[in-house]
C-alpha cells in the first residue's frame, strides 16, 4: 500500500505541473470508459478537482477497474469530491474542523462539524467527520447516528461503513461489525486493513461456532 501510495505521488507530479488546462468534467467522465490505463488514470485524476456528487457512482466504479493506479486515484478523488460542499464558507470552516481533528482538539472539532451540519445538512462529509470525532471520544452512540445520516445522503461512503464496523468491535459486537465491513468492501475492495480485519473476525465467528455446538 505505501508503495502504491509512493507511484501515485510520483505519476500526480507531472499532471499537476502540466502546462494545459483542465480537460473537463465531461471528458474526464468519459475517460474513466477508455481501453487504455493512461487514459483512466488521467480521467480518475481530473474528477479530483472537477468531479462533483452525481460523478460518485462512475468513480465509486473505478475502484474496481483493472489497472491498480486507477483504482487509487479513483478513491483519492472520491475523498476530494466528498469534502467539497459547494460553498466557500462551509469548505473553509470544514478545513479548520479537520485541522482541529488532526490536533487532537475533539470537543473543539465536534463544535465546528455541528455548526456545518446546522448551515448545510445535506453536506454528508460534515456529517462524516463528526462521526470520526464522535468514535474517537467514546461517544459510539452517537457517531453510529451521525453514520446513518452519511449513509442517508451518500450510500456509496465506505468510509462510513467502515466506521460502523470499527464501533460495533468497540460495543463488542462482532458479527454486525463484519458485516459492514463486508458492505465496506463490497463498495470498494481495495480497504486492504478492512480486509484484513474482515478475515480475522470471520475466523474468531467460525471458532465461537465450534465452541457452541
Amino acid at each position: 500500500m505505501r508503495a502504491l501510495a509512493a507511484v501515485l505521488l510520483v505519476w500526480l507530479a507531472p499532471i499537476a505541473a502540466a502546462a494545459a488546462g483542465p480537460q473537463g468534467r465531461s471528458e474526464a467522465l468519459r475517460g474513466l470508459d477508455a481501453r487504455d490505463a493512461e487514459t483512466r488514470r488521467l480521467a480518475a485524476a481530473e474528477l479530483a478537482e472537477h468531479g462533483t456528487m452525481p460523478d460518485v457512482p462512475r468513480l465509486a466504479k473505478a475502484l474496481r477497474d483493472s489497472d491498480p493506479l486507477v483504482r487509487a486515484l479513483a478513491e483519492r478523488s472520491l475523498w476530494q469530491v466528498w469534502s467539497r460542499s459547494g460553498d466557500t464558507e462551509i469548505d473553509a470552516l470544514f478545513a479548520n474542523g479537520v485541522q482541529e481533528m488532526s490536533e487532537g482538539l475533539g470537543e473543539t472539532a465536534v463544535r465546528t462539524f455541528t455548526r456545518i451540519i446546522e448551515r448545510k445538512p445535506d453536506f454528508a462529509e460534515g456529517w462524516n467527520k463528526r462521526a470520526t470525532v464522535l468514535y474517537t471520544l467514546g461517544e459510539y452512540q452517537k457517531s453510529l447516528a451521525d453514520c446513518d445520516e452519511v449513509m442517508k445522503r451518500n450510500p456509496h461512503h465506505f468510509g462510513a461503513l467502515s466506521g460502523y464496523g470499527m464501533i460495533y468491535l468497540k460495543l463488542g459486537d462482532p458479527g454486525r461489525a463484519l458485516g459492514y465491513f463486508e458492505r465496506a468492501l463490497a463498495v470498494n475492495p481495495n480497504l486492504t486493513q478492512v480486509e484484513e480485519t474482515a478475515q480475522a473476525l470471520r475466523r474468531l465467528l467460525i471458532e465461537r461456532r465450534k465452541n457452541t455446538t
